[in-house]
């Protein structure tokens, strides 16, 4: 039946003051979201000061963020080192692990009495686990040139040693908090994670510790290292605490009196956080004769140069990589890491999160093996926690490739987001993800400082 025209424009004038007051005139759902304050978290790929360099005039939306990294307090003496190799040094991200896999490649090398990078790989988990405790890198040294097996203590690996599969057992994992455009190192706390009795037991073999060291290649040449670290491209953000860490072990190691009675050679090499570029760096470090790879940055540029570093005999140690993934790799027991696998930075940032009582949260992910692996283990620890899934929204972005590529495009990302009334985000990417940060402000979401 059609009302009358008085009882339409009473019925209009009702519903427009209903509008005003809920905004959802006409609906039985709110429109909630339009005053909903997003909370941003973020991980290891950009909860960094530099992180806050991509958003440039924009940079107060991070205020507020917070996030978790594998991070362990750095002692001022480690800092003060550092910072005597690079006096600019903002961050310390992997600083400590890079420093650690470079200084238990030399003490594998000088264990096994020779620079055949098949020969080290056999001694790099004994290293850490079996044998005279150390932390100093001369202490080491000096124990391995006397053919005692020792279990090196280092800057990032302090409470036990590897796995079996070559990475830590156990983890220290930093919660940071972004204030005033940069991180705000007095609310920084830490802790730990994983099983100190997951640490190898296996005996390493004896080497050829009681014999004269000879080296891999007939000419006698020194144990050479060779960089594969993000020099270039989307994970640039974290390379100078990393070539910090690389130049501050080489220098310490030769100091020392270097490995197998030579000084250790270090090449530099970018991975350009790209397959073409990591590949072409490793093709020309196994040209040049270097034994131990350091990298990639991240864990999906080590997925694609393994299969090449493993067809050449040659080990890959990553500082960084924290694909859950790589732990069971086909890796012919060539591949290493420092660096925790994100099973455990998952639970500390689901924890991080949970602590703040999130009612959605929709977590956005660069899509690679690095941002869907650790979106993954979050969302599986939101869920062991008591979030429905109903209450969690994947989302994933392509990061750009190339020299100049142009940057991230999130704005349907973001739309989506406010449509679904979220009150936290967590970013998973690495300096590109700051396009989602913008594209989330222009799309109306309220970031919370």
């Amino acid at each position: 039946m059609l009302r009358s025209r008085a009882s339409r424009v009473a019925l209009s004038t009702a519903c427009a003051a209903l509008l005003l007051a809920t905004s959802a005139c006409g609906s039985d759902k709110p429109e909630e979201a339009a005053n909903i304050q997003v909370r941003l978290y973020g991980t290891d790929g950009n909860m960094l000061n530099s992180y806050a360099d991509g958003l440039k005039d924009r940079a107060d939306l991070i205020n507020g963020m917070k996030g978790t990294t594998p991070l362990t307090p750095l002692p001022e003496s480690f800092k003060d080192r550092l910072r005597t190799v690079d006096p600019k040094l903002q961050d310390y991200l992997y600083a400590a692990e890079t420093y650690d896999a470079i200084v238990i490649s030399a003490l594998a090398a000088q264990l096994a009495g020779t620079t055949d990078p098949g020969e080290i790989a056999k001694q790099i988990v004994g290293v850490t686990t079996v044998g005279q405790r150390c932390d100093e890198v001369a202490t080491c040294l000096q124990l391995a040139r006397a053919g005692e097996d020792i279990e090196y203590r280092g800057v990032s690996l302090n409470r036990a040693g590897f796995t079996d599969v070559g990475e830590p057992a156990t983890a220290s994992y930093a919660t940071l908090h972004f204030d005033d455009r940069q991180i705000d190192d007095g609310k920084t706390e830490f802790v730990g994670a994983g099983n100190d009795s997951s640490a190898s037991t296996k005996t390493p073999p004896r080497g050829r510790k009681s014999r004269p060291a000879k080296s891999y290649k007939e000419d006698g040449s020194p144990l050479v290292l060779g960089g594969l670290l993000p020099k270039t491209g989307d994970l640039a953000i974290a390379y100078p605490p990393m070539a910090a860490g690389a130049v501050l072990a080489i220098r310490e190691i030769n100091a020392a009196g270097g490995a197998l009675g030579d000084p250790v050679t270090w090449i530099e090499g970018d991975d350009g956080t790209d397959p073409k570029v990591a590949k072409a760096t490793v093709a020309s470090h196994v040209q040049q004769g270097v034994h131990v790879i350091i990298g990639a940055g991240a864990s999906g540029i080590s997925r694609a140069v393994l299969p090449d570093v493993v067809a050449a005999g040659r080990i890959l140690f990553s500082p960084s990589n924290t694909d859950a993934g790589l732990s069971t790799v086909d890796d012919k027991g060539l591949y290493f890491r420092t660096a925790p696998p994100d099973s455990l930075q998952g639970r500390a940032l689901a924890d991080v999160i949970m602590r703040d009582g999130p009612h959605k949260i929709a977590i956005v992910a660069r899509k690679d093996s690095y941002g869907e692996g650790l979106q993954e283990n979050v969302r599986a620890e939101l869920e062991r926690a008591g979030m429905g899934a109903d209450k969690v929204k994947l989302l994933s972005y392509v990061p750009p490739e190339g020299a100049s590529p142009p940057p991230v495009d999130f704005t349907a990302g973001a739309k989506e987001i406010k449509d679904y009334g979220a009150d936290a985000v967590l970013l998973i990417g690495f300096g590109e993800s700051a396009k989602v940060i913008t594209d989330l402000a222009d799309a109306g979401v309220q970031i919370r400082n």
